[in-house]
């Protein structure tokens, strides 16, 4: 698959998912790119915006098997991934695989568990496999997972660790619907027999690793490389932050970068792409100062200080439009 065909894949699939959920492009392409780059999302919003439908969406599109895991208090790590049981019949132990062992997982509501089950996911989401008393257990391909979680101020809720959050290559909301889109909610459930919005495959599913592949083949520029590390470093020398961008975070910009290409039918990066990008890669990274929490310091405001502190290299190439929600700088 070339880069223009794939580009045209992913506009098909961001048109179809687009039918189904109301939301924001940029909100859709922001997950596309996550799954394009072969890494886990995580959707912050208040309940009943459309998280789940959004999740489920992705799997109809993308032709995949798709199973939901409701995180709550008394979720246990080997309901995520399996235990052994015993066969009373053979004698033996055998390993009962849990619903972590799908395609496009979605972890709902995740920091409603308790950080030990939170946990549970982290050698799933780095190292696409569960171990299960000494024993390994290779998960799917593809494999992604899609979290949501409610703001950590709401009752009940969990902070997410600084490890699992790294693993999470974007973070995003989807944001209330406009007047428009809520009276569209209101006209789809006006009938009460009405199913909810369902989508047919775009794709066969056995398409998306050679998608995913695609991204691999995208060129960057030796002066976007330089440009993206810069962009890491600087957030660790901000006053404001404590703990910056991790190495794994800059390279999780420079891979998402890439399939911000692809979804726009490029086999090249530009600055735009990367500057598009860099929020929801990097934002949920941060751990922000004491001071700067009582002073209610926003992550993004450092990341758009950070942006206007760099100069953005001179690489040929004509950018993309500016994005509706002003991702663009």
């Amino acid at each position: 698959m070339d880069h223009q065909t794939a580009g045209e894949v992913s506009n098909r699939i961001l048109d179809a998912i687009g039918e189904a959920v109301i939301a924001d492009r940029d909100f859709l392409s922001t997950i596309l790119t996550g799954v394009l780059a072969r890494g886990h999302v995580l959707l912050e919003d208040v309940p009943g915006t459309g998280k789940t439908l959004t999740a489920r969406s992705f799997a109809s599109a993308l032709d995949l098997r798709f199973q939901r895991i409701q995180f709550t208090p008394d979720l246990l790590p080997s309901d995520i991934t399996g235990s052994n049981i015993y066969n009373e019949a053979t004698g033996e132990f055998e390993f009962s695989r849990g619903p972590i062992f799908a395609n496009v997982v979605l972890a709902d509501e995740i920091n409603r568990a308790p950080p030990k089950t939170q946990a549970a996911l982290l050698e799933a989401m780095g190292e696409k496999q569960v171990t299960v008393d000494g024993t390994t257990h290779e998960l799917p391909e593809p494999f992604f997972v899609i979290a949501t979680q409610n703001p950590v101020e709401q009752e009940g809720t969990f902070g997410l660790p600084e490890a699992q959050r790294d693993r999470f290559i974007v973070k995003t909301s989807m944001g209330y619907p406009d007047r428009a889109g809520e009276r569209e909610l209101i006209d789809r459930r006006a009938g009460r027999t009405a199913q909810a919005p369902s989508i047919d495959p775009i794709i066969d599913g056995e398409q998306v690793p050679p998608l995913q592949r695609v991204a691999e083949e995208v060129s960057v520029d030796e002066r976007l490389r330089d440009y993206v590390v810069d962009l890491g470093r600087a957030t660790r020398e901000d006053h404001r932050v404590e703990v910056g961008v991790s190495p794994r975070g800059i390279q999780r910009l420079f891979e998402a970068s890439r399939a911000v290409a692809v979804v726009r039918g490029r086999d090249y990066v530009v600055p735009d792409d990367v500057k598009w990008i860099v929020e929801p890669v990097f934002t949920h990274r941060l751990v922000l100062t004491a001071d700067a929490g009582v002073r209610g310091i926003d992550r993004s405001a450092v990341i758009a200080d950070v942006l206007d502190s760099i100069e953005v290299p001179a690489v040929g190439g004509e950018g993309p439009p500016p994005s509706s929600d002003g991702r663009n700088r």
